[in-house]
């Protein structure tokens, strides 16, 4: 079976968006992009620094309860179905649980082929972008540089740190075939 779906993981500001971006623009055929930074917008207000939902802490730890994770793999499954219904999918993720958070992709995907796709960044230069950005908790890129890697294995590895998002779009395009 052709592969559906591309999961990126890397921590924040480590480069999956711009690398989304271009991989939509060098892959021939056209690839629905989704982010877990438009899920994390979509939540209801409620849940933003909420135990139950997502809480981002003063130092840049991010902490998330059991009504963001149903949600989540409400989310997952969702994208999942749109990839068995024909649609190729991009995402842009951050593995939070690192293995863990893999293992949860895994069971929504099923038998559904995937790229898994490790986007790597040094803290102190995914720290200069998060600055730059000016829309991240200050502290965020730096914890979750190696964290979000932990345990989690991929089919192919990036690293934005030196390497611009266009030739890590074609690395990865090249392995798709």
């Amino acid at each position: 079976m052709t592969t559906r779906m591309i999961i990126l993981n890397g921590g924040s500001s480590s480069g999956k968006s711009g690398i989304v971006r271009c991989l939509q623009s060098v892959l021939p055929d056209p690839w629905l992009a989704f982010g877990v930074d438009s899920f994390v917008d979509a939540l209801p207000a409620k849940m933003q620094d909420d135990d139950a939902g997502i809480v981002f802490d003063a130092d840049g730890g991010v902490s998330v309860g059991a009504g963001f994770r149903a949600l989540e793999a409400a989310w997952a499954g969702g994208l999942v179905a749109m990839a068995r219904a024909g649609a190729r999918i991009v995402v842009d993720d951050v593995f939070l649980g690192g293995a863990a958070s893999q293992q949860r992709w895994r069971e929504a995907l099923g038998d559904l082929p995937v790229l898994w796709v490790g986007v790597r960044c040094e803290s102190r230069v995914a720290e200069g972008r998060e600055i730059a950005r000016g829309d991240r908790t200050t502290g965020m890129a730096a914890q979750q540089a190696l964290k979000v890697h932990e345990g989690v294995t991929y089919d192919v590895e990036v690293d934005t740190t030196r390497t611009e998002s266009l030739e890590c779009a074609r690395a990865i395009a090249a392995r798709l075939g």
